[in-house]
């Protein structure tokens, strides 16, 4: 926006109804704080300057803000006296010369806010002529909200708290949603002149509605049709159901851009992951994180990833994935654990029950199950056999096996790293490889097999395996020598 836009995020409040050790605005909600995304709402405004007001846990919040929007002015509210005390704290945090254009007052436990909604209001505040704006809302039970009283030209005569309604005013359906939009020049006039004269001894910002009619101002009211956007939370149950409000809403939107969800209701996905169309998500799948996935790929059912970049026509089953890439066309799962690191080549295939970890393994190549990869790299082509070990650890530093291209690795292997294998070389079943192996040759560390004749007999007499050694014994045709 061109004109001269000071946001001020409200984040002082302790929120002691969450019970929490965390400060109620950093809980997350589809991979962001709760301020984080109002923060990310207010900041594709491009406004001017942002304000956000800290105080309980600002150990916490105010590195938090800082991280997320460099060059945020932080204003410390450090006793929690009221919205109008946390706007003045805000507004003394700018140099004079800062104070001056629109002025929009925001809270940070609000996470369905929308950009576009605070541009249209920040944009109706401006073509208005009003000292300030109030964001409403209609809805269906107003209980608990400060109602909206209008005069003949539409205009806010005043808002009044739930407590002090009439009968008449208690069915008004038109709420205050708390964020609110002033000209500079009246805050500042204003916030000086707010009072504590009330039952709880704080400032409100809201009593700036009294002030500016006072002062023969008008009020506008900007009705906002989605007044979803302006809930906050304050306990654990509010949290969720603003979760599941914000998750239905990013699931629809993907539906819509031809993602195919087959449950919805089981189906979690963050706001930064990112989706191509004809991508199918089956019962019971959570993206998280910047989780990407190109076209055609199937994700599910039953599979957790976050921040994993799967390719197009890759074919994901019950698997948990992080910091991972799965390439075009590959296959994981089922019960797979792909931990940061892995990176799986176009075509190539993590099986059932293989744990993988900052491990490379190449276009084509096959790690089919039963398995732990860590600390390797496979060549293209190459297949490990079930029941593998990389033994990348030696209870000091970690260590990298190298497989290469096109190799053949038995059942029940175990890799010492650090070791090689080359290209085009194979293993034996049982074999503990612990020295490189040269390209193409056969490496074979088990010993010749021995039999210990009726050792059943002997050892485990009385038992049924001795009794049934026993019997096969007396089966067995005579030896003609």
């Amino acid at each position: 926006m061109s004109q001269d836009l000071t946001i001020i995020v409200l984040a002082a409040g302790g929120g002691t109804r969450m019970k929490s050790k965390t400060m109620k605005v950093l809980h997350p909600i589809a991979g962001r704080s709760m301020i984080g995304h109002v923060l990310h709402a207010a900041v594709t405004l491009e406004p001017t300057r942002i304000v956000a007001v800290v105080g309980n846990q600002r150990e916490q919040v105010a590195p938090h803000i800082e991280a997320l929007v460099p060059g945020v002015v932080l204003a410390v509210q450090e006793a929690q006296d009221g919205t109008g005390h946390a706007v003045r704290m805000a507004w003394e945090a700018l140099p004079a010369e800062a104070r001056t254009g629109t002025v929009i007052v925001a809270y940070g436990d609000t996470p369905l806010l929308q950009g576009e909604s605070l541009r249209a209001f920040a944009d109706f505040h401006r073509s208005s002529a009003d000292a300030m704006s109030i964001l409403t809302g209609v809805v269906g039970n107003p209980t608990g909200y400060g109602r909206i009283l209008r005069d003949a030209d539409g205009g806010v005569q005043a808002i009044v708290e739930q407590k002090d309604t009439s009968d008449e005013q208690a069915a008004i359906r038109e709420i205050n949603s708390g964020i609110l939009a002033f000209d500079a020049d009246f805050l500042d006039a204003a916030l000086p002149r707010i009072g504590n004269e009330n039952a709880n001894g704080e400032y409100y910002l809201t009593d700036t509605v009294h002030l500016a009619r006072e002062d023969g101002r008008t009020v506008g009211a900007f009705e906002l049709d989605d007044v979803m956007q302006t809930e906050g939370a304050n306990d654990r149950a509010q949290l969720a159901a603003l979760a599941a409000e914000m998750n239905q809403r990013i699931l629809d939107a993907w539906m819509r851009a031809g993602v195919t969800i087959v449950d919805p209701t089981s189906t979690w996905i963050d706001v930064d992951v990112k989706l191509a169309a004809d991508v199918t998500l089956l019962p019971g799948v959570q993206l998280l994180g910047a989780t990407v996935v190109a076209e055609d790929a199937v994700i599910g059912p039953d599979s957790t990833l976050k921040d994993v970049e799967v390719g197009a026509g890759a074919r994901v089953v019950r698997t948990h994935g992080e910091l991972a890439v799965i390439g075009a066309g590959a296959n994981v799962g089922p019960f797979s654990y792909l931990r940061p690191g892995t990176e799986l080549g176009a075509g190539g295939k993590i099986g059932a029950f293989v744990e993988t970890k900052n491990a490379q393994i190449g276009d084509g190549a096959k790690v089919p199950h039963l398995s732990y990869v860590g600390d390797a790299t496979i060549g293209e082509g190459a297949n490990i056999g079930a029941g593998t070990i990389f033994a990348n650890y030696d209870g000091v530093e970690k260590h990298r096996t190298v497989i290469g291209a096109h190799a053949k690795t038995a059942s029940n292997n175990t890799f010492v790293a650090p070791v090689t294998v080359g290209d085009g070389a194979s293993t034996g079943a049982g074999s503990v490889i612990r020295r490189d192996v040269p390209p193409g040759s056969l490496a074979v560390t088990s010993g010749p097999q021995r039999h210990f004749d009726e050792w059943a007999q002997r050892k485990r007499a009385g038992t049924a395996q001795a009794k049934a050694a026993a019997d096969a014994a007396r089966r067995a045709p005579a030896d003609p020598e």
